[in-house]
């Protein structure tokens, strides 16, 4: 009997996902804060809690963040990131100096101590990749010439998490400072490894996991990584970082074949993550965080918009580019539910995961409508500005930075 409930509930769960998904995609919208609100209509206090799959939905939400971080790993070569990490690291200090610092400074104003304040930093300082890729796509800027800029900065932010999310792990543990130290080492020294082994060997190390059969290919690229995860989570570094690192070390076909296959399955996964967050945040904790939610969404939302200004205007990008490069930054999402998860789940602070989840929804909403029109918006101003100065605005001229696509 409980058997077939748990089929019934999970079949449920996984058709409506699939249901909302179609839905956003009609009106294409990021599917993420439908997802979210799935989880709070059937979590705690809502409509209809479940219960046979919980425990279920909770493996494939953590095997969901496992493959989120695998197939970031896998858009990189071990040679970009470290191209990247060389020429573009100060819009990476630029971008972590603008949108860490509120989330610190509103988890120390509201009296929630240092671990939730490293934590919310990371909430509001990681930007959403996919979110990002999918609104560049559908407004058709992939070949602009700020793209490589925005990318560099989420390459960047990438990279950081490898560092970033043992740091938070150990917080969240509570381990000591000597604990915490060695497990950042460690963490620190197999990023380093990883690095090393795929600038030099990475060839040999995707001639190894290569098969002409998609289905062995599948089982020894999922395998690997979950077996890395689960030992880099047994040292306690980071699932997560574990599954990104086996993610850089392939290349090549490999890489290209892993990622045709594990979409279908990072999508599905990571759908149920989501929901599985929401399903462990009460609705009725989400009001009396939504005034600070929407306070630090707008503040990080204009941040955003001005580390992607100054990081495409240090690239010699036009002034429209580079207003375009900082509303296509602004969106948060799937690594924002990450970091928060893991305080979630630590029993940190009980309204971080409503507030993280309250700011998500508003920024994953917000962050496709920055991207058309932020450039717009500011060229109007701007307007409007030299027309009551009483000077003509200039006529408009294409730039070498504006000429490809999109302008």
């Amino acid at each position: 009997m409980h058997s077939a409930v748990l089929l019934i509930e999970f079949g449920s769960i996984i058709l409506g996902l699939g249901l909302l998904g179609r839905f956003a995609a009609r009106f294409r919208l990021s599917p993420i804060p439908l997802y979210l609100l799935a989880g709070l209509a059937f979590g705690e206090g809502g409509l209809l809690p479940l219960g046979a799959s919980e425990e279920f939905v909770a493996t494939g939400a953590e095997i969901g963040v496992i493959l989120l971080l695998l197939m970031l790993g896998l858009e990189y070569t071990a040679s970009d990131l470290v191209s990247n990490l060389k020429t573009h690291y100060p819009s990476g200090l630029v971008d972590c100096a603008l949108n860490a610092l509120p989330g610190a400074a509103v988890a120390l104003l509201l009296g929630w101590g240092p671990v939730a304040a490293v934590v919310l930093a990371g909430v509001t300082w990681i930007s959403s990749s996919g979110v990002i890729a999918k609104v560049l796509g559908d407004l058709g800027r992939v070949g602009n010439r700020e793209t490589p800029v925005i990318l560099s900065v989420l390459v960047l932010e990438d990279l950081a998490m490898a560092v970033y999310l043992p740091i938070v792990t150990a917080l969240v543990a509570g381990v000591g400072l000597m604990a915490g130290s060695v497990t950042l080492a460690i963490a620190l020294g197999a990023a380093g490894l990883v690095l090393f082994l795929a600038l030099r060997y990475g060839r040999l190390i995707s001639r190894f996991v290569s098969s002409d059969d998609p289905e062995k290919l599948l089982l020894v690229v999922l395998g690997l990584t979950i077996l890395v995860a689960g030992v880099a989570q047994q040292l306690q570094v980071s699932a997560a970082v574990g599954a990104f690192l086996v993610g850089i070390a392939l290349s090549g076909e490999v890489a290209e074949g892993a990622h045709t296959l594990l979409s279908p399955l990072r999508d599905l996964f990571a759908a149920v993550f989501f929901v599985f967050f929401g399903l462990h945040t009460d609705p009725s904790s989400i009001p009396p965080v939504l005034l600070p939610a929407l306070a630090l969404a707008v503040v990080t939302a204009l941040t955003k918009i001005a580390t992607g200004y100054w990081a495409a205007r240090r690239a010699g990008i036009s002034v429209k580019g580079r207003w375009r490069a900082g509303g296509a930054l602004v969106a948060r999402g799937e690594f924002s539910i990450v970091i928060a998860g893991l305080a979630v789940a630590a029993g940190i602070e009980p309204s971080l995961g409503p507030l993280a989840t309250a700011y998500v929804l508003i920024l994953v909403v917000l962050g496709p409508l920055t991207a058309r029109y932020t450039e717009p918006v500011a060229m109007w101003w701007s307007g409007r500005r030299e027309a009551r100065r009483g000077t003509p605005e200039p006529a408009p001229r294409k730039t070498e930075a504006e000429a490809p696509v999109g302008d």
